[in-house]
């Protein structure tokens, strides 16, 4: 069989969703006002792969509403393809708030019952050739989390990128608010080991696994069957393994104020350099970097950087 040529270099599956981030206030008797945005954790990773300088295309379903369109819009004018993306007059598009204290930020989903929550098997046809023309299909727990139908959808998915050569990236990002921890645990396994890169938080491993040493889940993660494994770590940067040879990438200091996509971020950024020929050491060095960069700012999609931003951190951190 004559496989297609990659015109893609990633297609990314999962839902995207309005956004209302909780900005900082003066008085904190005074009500939390929010700022309006989109984020959803696959659509984010593919607008940084975008603005890293990569051909990317977004599967989805989104509802027939206006927010609907304004993500379309989004993509678009982020030059994400949105061809594959499938609307439904018959649900919403998900929505979810994010809240910040000083133990961090928090999310609150009104995403029951959404668009992306319907994905069935089926539309799958719709989303083939796209993913057969593509060097990378990235999703995440969380597309598997939001409906069993969609994580259905996620693992067919993934079975028709590995029968057409399209290697499979999977984000940990485990979400306990949507499903059970037993299921959790048992999904993700098994998508990680049908995955060539795995990407696994400290904190998503420790609640899944019960493991709390870095060079313990990277055993793990190659168990599974993930050939490149890359950990991250927050602000203490990440650790990336291809099973012969681990190398730990320093975080980058800087004034965080918000973490939201921070994760998204680095994935859709080393999937870009990925796609365009770097070694795991390089492609981890420039997402780390740029997930530095992305915490600076509010909002998921906001902060992602473009390339030049991210060379010039990279060329100071190298600096003597």
């Amino acid at each position: 069989m004559t496989r297609p040529s990659k015109t893609l270099d990633i297609v990314a599956l999962g839902e995207a969703m309005v956004e209302f981030n909780q900005r900082p206030q003066s008085n904190a008797n005074d009500p939390p006002l929010y700022l309006q945005g989109f984020g959803g954790d696959t659509s984010n990773a593919a607008i940084a792969a975008a603005r890293a300088g990569a051909r990317v295309a977004y599967l989805s379903r989104l509802g027939a509403d206006r927010w609907g369109d304004r993500l379309v819009d989004l993509w678009q004018h982020e030059n994400v393809d949105t061809t594959p993306v499938l609307r439904d007059a018959q649900a919403p598009t998900g929505m979810y708030f994010v809240s910040h204290d000083a133990q961090g930020h928090h999310f609150s989903y009104a995403r029951a019952g959404s668009a992306a929550s319907r994905m069935q098997p089926q539309d799958l046809g719709h989303w083939q050739a796209a993913i057969a023309s593509s060097q990378w299909l990235h999703l995440s727990g969380i597309t598997l989390a939001i409906s069993g139908s969609a994580c259905d959808t996620a693992l067919a998915a993934i079975e028709h990128a590995r029968s057409v050569g399209t290697s499979v990236a999977l984000d940990s990002n485990l979400r306990l608010s949507l499903w059970p921890l037993a299921r959790a645990r048992a999904c993700i396994r098994h998508a990680a080991s049908l995955c060539d890169l795995f990407l696994p938080s400290l904190e998503d491993m420790t609640a899944l696994t019960g493991l709390t040493q870095a060079q313990d889940i990277i055993g793990w993660s190659h168990a599974q069957g993930a050939a490149l494994v890359v950990l991250k770590l927050g602000a203490d940067g990440a650790l990336a393994s291809d099973g012969q040879t681990q190398r730990t990438l320093p975080g980058h200091r800087v004034q965080a104020v918000d973490a939201t996509g921070a994760g998204d971020c680095f994935a859709g950024n080393l999937l870009a350099r990925l796609s365009a020929g770097e070694s795991l050491w390089d492609a981890a060095a420039y997402a780390n970097a740029a997930a530095a960069l992305s915490v600076q700012g509010y909002g998921a999609v906001s902060p992602l950087p473009r390339h030049g931003a991210v060379l010039d951190l990279l060329m100071k951190a190298h600096a003597p």
